[in-house]
């Protein structure tokens, strides 16, 4: 992990196009805005981790092949 200091409006970049800037300090709270490509999907970790569960789960879920075959032909009401 790469730690750094910075100061409120003081920026770090990402590669060629994120660029993480330090807002504010108000107690023990820091707020960043992040300026990053639409493309870039950017996740608060807990959000993050309950999408990678969520998806785990998906994926072990057993599918049904015939209505998968009706979803696909449009004939499930």
């Amino acid at each position: 992990m790469l730690a750094l200091a910075r100061k409120v409006n003081q920026s770090i970049i990402i590669g060629n196009d994120i660029e993480i800037t330090l807002l504010e300090i108000k107690g023990d709270q820091v707020k960043i805005g992040i300026n990053a490509p639409k493309s870039v999907p950017i996740y608060r970790k807990e959000i993050y981790e309950q999408i990678q569960e969520e998806n785990k789960k998906a994926a072990q879920t057993e599918i049904d092949v015939e209505t998968l075959k009706n979803l696909f032909k449009g004939n499930i009401k």
